[in-house]
């Protein structure tokens, strides 16, 4: 079997949870003694914490001490900290809290009764229960998205809702270009399992682009181009979205990645990996944004079949 790729004494970064904190390997063993095949193993004591937290835990949890690491922790501790004093900010008192709730019980089993008669009500109430229940359930992510990136998002909109303009396309460097290069630039940094699903999430995140880009990405001023582009390369298929539309609109689906992989069955691990992958691709962006992003816009009016 193939060396460890974490050896003791090594300073680390752990997952805890979705945090990734300091950490520093005590130990490494196989996860079967008895069979030099099985998985590595490794004890880990967090830095900061009592001993009683030591723990053994699998590779997939570890992540190599480097600069891209670390700032992704911090990122994620930081992204983590604000959706937490939001979510407390926004907590009513408890009495507010338990008017609001007999309001809105009380709304909604009229909204029921009026639309479920007879016997159905009492199920209706219970199915919209199990799907509450089962939505909460799932699994939530929150992915880093740069400061310098929420605001190129502020400032696209302001263009294209408040100003009626447009960007220019094709994008000299659409989607497809942008995700192939980030993968480039990664591969070498990552072994084989981790390339594999580096190659998992550049496939992912474009079929999301193309599946969501005209019902969601869009703005009303947009439409009409996305129209004369779909009827010009339609013809003869040179193209699709991932390579006609650039930076500007592959960040709106950064922002909007969480309530998609929301409606998802993606279990616990799977949404952990996914939370850190496009966080990763997301701070890659932001360090890049010079290169992918570009200022020109067009007055929306101005755009017509001959000159698209």
């Amino acid at each position: 079997m193939a060396p460890s790729t974490y050896s003791s004494d090594e300073k680390v970064l752990c997952f805890h949870h979705e945090i990734l904190y300091e950490a520093k390997v005590l130990e490494v063993r196989h996860k079967d003694p008895q069979d030099k095949k099985s998985p590595y193993e490794y004890r880990v004591h967090y830095k900061g914490w009592k001993n009683t937290w030591d723990d053994w835990v699998r590779e997939d949890r570890l992540r190599k001490w480097t600069d891209e690491n670390r700032e992704l922790a911090t990122n994620i501790r930081r992204e983590a900290e604000a959706s937490l004093r939001a979510k407390n900010s926004k907590q009513p008192s408890s009495s507010k809290k338990r008017a609001t709730s007999d309001r809105s019980s009380v709304r909604d089993s009229e909204e029921r009764g009026n639309s479920v008669p007879g016997r159905g009500n009492k199920r209706a109430r219970e199915t919209d229960i199990e799907r509450e229940d089962h939505f909460h359930a799932r699994p939530s992510i929150r992915i880093v998205m740069p400061d310098n990136l929420k605001s190129l998002l502020v400032d696209d909109w302001e263009r294209v809702t408040k100003n009626g303009t447009i960007v220019k396309l094709p994008a000299p460097k659409p989607v497809r270009n942008i995700l192939d290069e980030w993968r480039e630039e990664e591969r070498p940094k990552r072994n084989r399992i981790d390339n594999d699903v580096l190659d998992e999430v550049v496939a992912g995140l474009a079929e999301y682009f193309e599946k969501v880009l005209d019902k969601i990405l869009l703005y009303r001023y947009e439409r009409h181009q996305y129209r004369l582009l779909r009827k010009k390369y339609a013809s003869n298929n040179r193209s699709s979205p991932v390579g006609i539309y650039g930076a500007e609109h592959m960040i709106r689906l950064i922002s909007l990645l969480p309530e998609l992989l929301a409606q998802t069955t993606m279990d616990y691990k799977s949404t952990g990996r996914s939370h850190e992958e496009i966080s990763k691709f997301s701070m890659w962006l932001s360090r890049n944004s010079d290169k992918y992003f570009r200022t020109e816009y067009v007055d929306s009016n101005e755009i017509t079949e001959e000159n698209i």
